[in-house]
């Protein structure tokens, strides 16, 4: 019983291919393609509406210099936040909750905010491993924790998503178990779990939203320190 929980995690294969890019390419097909039509529907003024908003709200923390970086991370946040609430269909995959593609999303584009920094400003970029004031034989001790601190963003990026979207997913099976196997016996509280489950799965459709939004805001706040 416990491994089969955890049987919702492991990547689907057809024929020994695995099918998880297909479950990543999927959302793409969802979204209404544009075209020269002046006047548009209303799913695509809702679309358009919608990645104004998520620019809009990435986009103030940085600077100018910054939204050079706008098509990247307004494009990684929907792709993220449709894989997320499609993981939340029943009989659906997940890849988000794979910790080998987060730290393939969040590896790259950390190093390519922390290069742009060096490349750009160099003596300020590597001023942030050192604060001012700092007193001389504590030097070589803080010069090691913010460097280690800073080496373990893109893992702290991929562990929080991967272990958030986990978590829920386990919970909904765990009680949707549970109201399966009490609803011939006592239906009662087959009734409660029930209810439980359905304030969980509005509550699992938040985290998904916001762990999307977290991981592309903090990408942005990485890009903020390095231009």
């Amino acid at each position: 019983m416990n491994l089969s929980f955890f049987d919702q995690f492991s990547s689907p294969s057809f024929l020994g291919i695995p099918l998880i890019l297909i479950s990543m390419m999927f959302p793409a097909l969802l979204l209404p393609s544009l075209d020269n039509r002046w006047i548009t529907n209303r799913l695509s003024t809702l679309q358009l509406w919608f990645i104004n908003l998520v620019t809009k709200q990435l986009m103030m923390p940085l600077d100018k210099k910054g939204h050079k970086w706008a098509l990247i991370l307004t494009s990684l946040m929907i792709f993220l936040l449709l894989i997320n609430l499609l993981g939340l269909l029943p009989y659906t995959f997940t890849p988000t909750t794979q910790l080998s593609m987060n730290l393939a999303l969040a590896f790259p584009l950390w190093l390519a905010t922390l290069l742009t920094g060096l490349r750009n400003q160099p003596s300020a970029s590597l001023g942030h491993l050192l604060p001012e004031g700092t007193p001389t034989p504590l030097i070589p001790a803080l010069i090691l924790i913010e460097t280690t601190s800073l080496l373990i963003r893109p893992l702290a990026l991929g562990v929080r998503l991967t272990a958030n979207l986990t978590a829920g997913h386990l919970l909904i099976q765990l009680i949707s178990t549970a109201t399966t196997a009490l609803f011939s016996t006592m239906p009662m509280v087959s009734l409660l779990t029930f209810l439980v489950l359905f304030l969980l799965t509005i509550l699992e459709v938040a985290v998904a939203m916001i762990q999307a939004y977290v991981f592309v805001l903090l990408l942005s706040l990485y890009l903020q320190e390095n231009i």
